[in-house]
């Protein structure tokens, strides 16, 4: 896993671009992570930590790096391939507990932080936030208390730009604590890359339990939601509802769009988890079995998606997930929908979808 890179008689890691001894407090007031370099048509990328033993754990794309320590100092590093084109969300595991990197401006959420290799597409509407950031939450909070799916949750509403049509954001914790989307959708707006819309941030209870292809969900949205957020005060145009997942959220957005076409004909899914099929998450190879399990066999039965809009997006090195990402888009696009597709620099990590995101939130509105 690790690559020895050629140093100078200066530093270990001056071909990196960080001279010095390790461990001084020079060296520490010039250390940045990652730092990537060229190698083998990909990178070597020098991760760095002060202190005690840690562990870098990647979100994706890569299991565990256990970290070196330099000499006797408090430098502890790894160097790691990766291949071109490649974001990701990592951290450091310091006696079990997740800490983001303190040497790297770029984080998600407290804990996690974001490694881009040079040659990753930008993402312009994502600003850079460290560990320490307070990200701004919606100031309409919607106590929904379902009757179909059971419990309580607080449901946000967010009107970027004065308000429009609904984007239902499914995993919606995820895009308040760890990826700003009301600052990256305000971005976009004022760029004019996007009309003005509605951000419903959706909380899921039991991602396996809501986001399979079961009709629960989507009756409670249905009868209970959209017309909570209707009934809110909030600019929101319910009738133009864009519903926007990833993974098993993906799944669920576009069996929406197949079990109720009458609410879902605009779907924005990255990553979806087409693989599934009822038993699947508990099999030893949950991705092993039929090509595009449930959704492909519903697609194969020939409904007309000619009112739908659906943009799909998948990471690059998803290698596993394409073959099956890969038949839902063709047998959507058969089935008469308007499809857009494309690949992002990522693994199956938000990292990399949160660009295609806001992007394809947009487009699906046409």
């Amino acid at each position: 896993m690790f690559m020895r890179l050629a140093a100078d008689a200066t530093s270990p890691f001056a071909p990196f671009g960080l001279p010095g001894e390790p461990g001084t407090d020079a060296f520490w007031a010039a250390a940045r992570s990652p730092r990537p370099v060229p190698a083998d048509g990909g990178w070597t990328a020098l991760f760095l930590w002060r202190g005690s033993p840690a562990v870098l754990d990647f979100e994706s794309w890569s299991g565990p790096v256990p970290l070196l320590r330099w000499e006797d100092t408090d430098c502890w590093y790894a160097e790691v391939p990766m291949p071109a084109r490649l974001r990701v969300t990592y951290r450091f595991l310091v006696d079990g507990e997740p800490r983001a990197d303190p040497l790297n401006p770029a984080g998600a959420g407290g804990d996690r932080s974001i490694a881009a290799t040079p040659d990753a597409p930008p993402q312009p509407h994502w600003p850079a936030l460290g560990p320490d950031a307070v990200l701004p939450l919606p100031e309409t909070r919607l106590r929904w208390s379902s009757g179909r799916l059971g419990g309580r949750r607080t449901v946000r509403v967010h009107p970027v730009g004065g308000g429009g049509p609904v984007v239902l954001l499914l995993d919606g914790d995820d895009w308040l604590y760890l990826h700003p989307a009301m600052t990256a959708f305000a971005s976009a707006v004022a760029a004019g890359e996007s009309e003005p819309v509605t951000l419903v941030f959706l909380p899921a209870k039991d991602r396996s339990a809501e986001f399979g292809c079961r009709p629960g969900l989507w009756e409670a949205v249905r009868d209970e939601l959209l017309p909570l957020v209707a009934g809110s005060g909030v600019p929101a145009d319910v009738s133009r509802l864009v519903v926007a997942g990833q993974s098993l959220g993906g799944l669920s957005a576009l069996y929406a769009a197949l079990a109720f076409p009458e609410l879902v004909s605009r779907v924005a899914c990255q990553s979806g988890s087409f693989w599934w099929a009822p038993g699947a998450e508990e099999a030893a190879d949950p991705l092993g079995g039929p090509v595009g399990g449930t959704i492909a066999g519903l697609l194969r039965e020939g409904p007309d998606l000619s009112g739908l809009r659906c943009a799909f997006d998948v990471g690059e090195h998803e290698t596993r997930m394409l073959p099956h990402c890969e038949l839902a888009e063709s047998l959507t696009e058969r089935a008469g929908a308007t499809v857009r597709i494309s690949r992002s620099a990522s693994d199956h990590d938000r990292a990399g979808w949160r660009h295609a995101l806001v992007r394809d939130v947009a487009w699906a509105l046409g």
